[in-house]
């Protein structure tokens, strides 16, 4: 049980605490809208690892070698979801600053916790990377007897638990960075930053090795 657990932690750290594309955008979003939407869609990116880390446990090898031939065009997918989100931010941050002055605009609402949730969700679950990296782990840490249920169950938590964790935390530096650059001008050079770091992060992702 405590191998599980621990495997589960190491499994869930291992995965998470690269900062991407999708770890970027979740800073600046929180930073762009509120601690409590931030904090949804961190749970969203979480909920992925975690049923990545469940389909991967039932599923084995058979699962991995069957998303391997879909990796290129999944990856062509998430990349192309991810720089569309780069380009509407810096767009939007851009308009925002130019029209500030004016009395009668007013801003697009943010998106909604139940929003964030479900689009960080779908942005992660579009990566087949990570159902292989946890397929691959369970392969190279499985016994020759069959693992219990329970023992999978803990393994799929503890996924789950380490994933929120640091997504969490990326959600509260996010939060902080959007109060000590309250000003228009902060605002808007954070924005295009994080739309060029999430655009160079989107080509690698097409252009690195498969």
């Amino acid at each position: 049980m405590t191998a599980a657990l621990v495997a589960g932690l190491l499994a869930g750290y291992g995965i998470a605490v690269p900062v991407g594309a999708v770890g970027t955008y979740l800073v600046s979003l929180t930073a762009r809208t509120s601690l409590r939407t931030g904090a949804c869609a961190a749970l969203g990116v979480a909920t992925a690892d975690g049923l990545y880390a469940l389909v991967a446990t039932l599923g084995g090898s058979a699962l991995a070698g069957t998303l391997r031939p879909l990796l290129g065009p999944l990856r062509w997918v998430s990349a192309l979801v991810l720089m569309a989100l780069a380009v509407l931010g810096a767009v939007t941050a851009v308009r925002r600053y130019r029209g500030h002055r004016l009395a009668t605009r007013s801003d697009p609402p943010p998106p909604s916790p139940a929003r964030a949730y479900l689009g960080l969700l779908g942005i992660t679950l579009l990566n087949p990377v990570t159902v292989i990296y946890f397929a691959a782990l369970v392969l190279g840490t499985r016994a020759e007897d069959a693992v219990r249920p329970l023992e999978q169950g803990v393994f799929v938590l503890a996924a789950f638990a380490a994933s929120a964790s640091w997504q969490l935390l990326l959600a509260g530096g996010g939060a902080l960075l959007g109060r000590a650059l309250t000003g228009r001008r902060g605002r808007l050079v954070t924005a295009l930053l994080s739309s060029g770091v999430i655009t160079v992060l989107a080509v690698r992702m097409v252009v690195g090795p498969s």
